[in-house]
């Protein structure tokens, strides 16, 4: 009687380390892969090669081959892995199917997470450039670049942080719903000039913060070196946690190691 009783206690001890295992490693999993809530990080991986998510998954979402992203969602254009790293492939102008191998839209890239609970945060990469183009349907202008998104609600309603512009300006927006801008409109609340050495990997940070009083403070620095620090006085529905992103603008462009986090 007492062996049995001992047995069955010791299985019901192994039984209960499995199932902690189980849920740490399930958790550890998710944290992994950018899908936990809360006060987690974002750390989304990447293939070595290969699609990611493009439009036509967002536009398309039943589609026979289309691409979806626990991570990410694309309005425009297409993420590739490459190398462990994020691509925006050769930037064009047309639009990709399932697998972007025709056409990538990339000349109008627009990537935002799927996590929307990001509040006070830090987001940091590590950010390459390869070539500013043109197509038939982008010309240049002077914003083409890469843009960061915090405290992103929609397309019509974020921050918008220029880390490198074709004009040599960086820049912190604000955009809110109504306007001529794809359904917006932006306030500049700071400008200066600094940018990017292209075919060089240069660590790119930018923050938003909640202040007192209904403001948030917005930076960027540039490989170590802050060259934006400005509050937002007047942030509206901004104050409230969104997603974070990337957008692109004619530019064709690596990055890696992309955390976003809580504070």
């Amino acid at each position: 009687m007492i062996q049995r009783l001992v047995r069955r206690r010791r299985a019901r001890l192994l039984s209960g380390v499995l199932l902690a295992s189980a849920a740490l490693a399930g958790g550890l999993s998710l944290q992994a892969h950018g899908r936990t809530s809360g006060e987690a990080d974002f750390r989304p991986a990447f293939p070595g090669h290969g699609l990611v998510t493009n439009e036509f998954a967002y536009w398309h979402p039943d589609a026979p081959g289309a691409r979806h992203s626990p991570d990410w969602t694309m309005t425009s254009g297409s993420l590739f892995g490459l190398d462990g790293a994020g691509w925006t492939g050769r930037p064009d102008g047309e639009r990709p199917d399932a697998a972007s191998a025709r056409a990538t839209d990339s000349a109008v890239f627009r990537l935002a997470s799927r996590r929307r609970d990001f509040a006070d945060t830090r987001l940091s990469l590590r950010l390459r450039l390869s070539d500013l183009v043109t197509t038939p349907r982008t010309p240049a202008q002077p914003y083409d670049g890469v843009h960061l998104w915090l405290r992103f609600h929609s397309e019509q309603e974020c921050y918008a942080v220029s880390v490198t512009r074709r004009d040599g300006l960086v820049a912190v927006k604000r955009k809110t719903p109504g306007g001529p801008s794809n359904g917006g409109t932006y306030v500049t609340l700071a400008t200066a000039s600094a940018g990017l050495s292209p075919d060089v990997w240069t660590e790119v940070t930018a923050t938003a913060s909640d202040l007192p009083g209904h403001r948030v403070r917005l930076t960027l620095e540039l490989g170590g070196r802050r060259v934006l620090d400005v509050t937002d006085t007047a942030p509206g529905d901004l104050s409230r946690p969104g997603g974070v992103g990337i957008r692109g603008d004619n530019t064709e462009f690596t990055f890696r190691d992309l955390t976003a986090h809580t504070e």
